[in-house]
């Protein structure tokens, strides 16, 4: 199969070496063509535009930094669009905007041609081992297809639903990943300033509860099956350890923006009357105010975890 490439930067050149490693044969493209050098050297095609790359190929994959490069690339003169034969595939693994995938998956399908979001997760150093989560969203019979592409690139090629649904993943994934990152910095210079050495402070933390956990997995006991009742660890004890978290922020001149936010939210529902429930019974106050209600019947989540035991 000849498999097209553009975009070959930090991530996108790791991935397209492990494919030519896999035995696919590739044509490829680059704003810049010395990022194609070791590539070529070992046998790839270059391709002077993103046209050429779609005429030569049965599945394109491109790997560029945000939105406004993916549409450079599919739609501008001599981009994927004009060049794309009916029956030939695209996976965007960029991370990219829902509504423009959306958007271009509408153009590609007018050409009878099929674009699937297929954004990566696992860094460089993910992308250069192949240990690199892929979400995919689209037509699932496409993606079962071209399956074996994918998991040339990385280990972790799921399918998530529809077109852009990857994408949602993607920036949910990301986020939370920033959000924390937010988070601990505050704590933990706290903790700093309170005192505690810091490779001390960070043994510590990361063999406590959450230290040992999976970062998604603590929303499998209580916030998806929406069970709360009994206690893990009520929201009264929370309440009382963000509080005492805050106050020796305060007594250490140390500003905690997240933690009050986390204070507030405790609070709120301790007033509604909560305070003998789970902790995570706060998490109801955003459902609330987003109006969607997260509810999935916990043998399904059983199946998933179990799933995942045996990998």
């Amino acid at each position: 199969m000849q498999v097209g490439f553009i975009g070959l930067g930090i991530m996108g050149g790791k991935m397209a070496a492990n494919l030519q490693k896999a035995g696919y044969h590739l044509v490829v493209h680059d704003a810049q063509r010395e990022a194609a050098a070791p590539h070529l050297a070992a046998g790839a095609v270059w391709a002077e535009s993103p046209r050429q790359v779609a005429e030569a190929a049965e599945v394109v994959l491109t790997s560029l930094p945000g939105p406004a490069e993916v549409e450079g690339v599919a739609l501008g003169e001599g981009g994927l669009l004009s060049g794309m034969r009916p029956g030939s595939v695209y996976f965007d693994l960029s991370t990219n905007s829902p509504s423009v995938v959306r958007r271009l998956h509408a153009m590609f399908a007018e050409r009878q041609t099929h674009l699937l979001d297929a954004p990566v997760s696992g860094g460089p150093r993910g992308a250069a081992t192949g240990k690199l989560a892929i979400w995919v969203g689209g037509e699932e019979s496409i993606f079962i297809r071209y399956k074996a592409v994918l998991d040339a690139i990385g280990d972790q090629a799921r399918y998530v639903g529809p077109i852009g649904a990857a994408s949602v993943a993607k920036l949910v994934h990301n986020c939370v990943g920033y959000m924390m990152n937010r988070a601990m910095s505050e704590a933990f210079t706290m903790g700093v300033k309170a005192g505690v050495e810091p490779l001390a402070l960070w043994e510590a933390v990361r063999q406590g509860a959450l230290g040992r956990m999976r970062t998604f997995d603590s929303l499998a006991a209580h916030f998806l099956p929406n069970v709360y009742d009994p206690p893990d660890f009520a929201l009264r004890l929370a309440h009382k350890d963000v509080s005492l978290a805050t106050a020796l922020g305060r007594e250490f001149n140390v500003p905690m923006p997240m933690a009050n936010l986390a204070l507030d939210e405790l609070t709120t529902a301790l007033n509604r009357g909560w305070g003998e429930r789970d902790s995570r019974a706060a998490m109801l106050l955003q459902e609330e105010r987003a109006g969607v209600e997260v509810a999935v019947e916990q043998e399904r989540i059983r199946e998933v975890l179990e799933r995942e035991a045996k990998k």
